[in-house]
C-alpha cells in the first residue's frame, strides 16, 4: 500500500510540474525587448542647474527645551544675499529658522525668508532640510521652494530646488540648484 501511495504522489507531482513548465515556457520574459523597443534602462538621474549662492547671517536664538516634539531652537535670520546668474537679491527681515533638535544628534530645519531682488520683486523662500553638527559648525541639506507674483520671476515657482550648505559661526552659506 505504501508503494502505491508513494507512486501516486510522485506521479501527481510529476504531472503538475510538467503542466507548470508547459504553462511558463510559452511566456516571453519581460526582460526581452521586442525588435522595436529598447531593453529596460535604469531611471534617469536628475540634472542640476545652478541657481546661485545664498549667504545668510543669523542672530538671536531662542531655545524651548523638552517639548513634546523635542527641543526647539528658533533662530533669527538678520540679513544676507542671494547671488546667481538669473537672480540677485537681499534677504529681508523678518526671517527665521524653526529648528527641531532630533534624538540622533541631527536637526530638522524649517526656514522662511523673503528675498527682495535688485529690481524690486519680492520672493518668499521656504525650505526644510537636515543639519548635522560638524567640528567647524554644521553641514546642511535643504529643499527650497519659491513663491512670487512677479511675472519676471514666476519661473522660480515652477521648480524644486536643492541646496548644500554649511554654517560656520553665525554665517550660513548654501549653493542652490534646480532639479531638471
Amino acid at each position: 500500500m505504501r508503494i502505491v501511495t508513494a507512486s501516486l504522489v510522485w506521479l501527481g507531482l510529476t504531472v503538475c510540474g510538467l503542466f507548470t513548465l508547459a504553462q511558463t515556457s510559452t511566456r516571453v520574459p519581460n526582460t526581452v525587448a521586442s525588435s522595436g523597443q529598447k531593453a529596460a534602462e535604469p531611471p534617469r538621474a536628475p540634472a542640476l542647474e545652478y541657481l546661485g549662492t545664498l549667504q545668510a547671517e543669523t542672530g538671536a536664538r531662542t531655545v524651548i527645551e523638552n517639548g513634546p516634539q523635542g527641543t526647539r531652537t528658533i533662530v533669527q535670520v538678520v540679513g544676507g544675499r542671494f547671488e546667481g546668474p538669473r537672480l540677485k537679491a537681499s534677504v529681508q527681515t523678518p526671517a527665521g529658522d524653526w529648528i527641531t533638535n532630533r534624538t540622533d544628534g541631527s536637526y530638522r530645519l524649517d526656514v522662511r525668508l523673503t528675498l527682495k531682488t535688485d529690481d524690486g520683486a519680492l520672493i518668499l523662500v521656504t525650505y526644510n532640510g537636515i543639519g548635522q553638527t560638524t567640528d567647524t559648525g554644521a553641514s546642511l541639506r535643504i529643499a527650497p521652494l519659491f513663491e512670487t507674483g512677479d511675472s519676471r520671476y514666476v519661473w522660480l515657482t515652477r521648480l524644486q530646488a536643492v541646496g548644500l550648505g554649511e554654517r560656520v559661526g553665525t554665517k550660513v552659506t548654501y549653493n542652490i540648484y534646480a532639479l531638471k
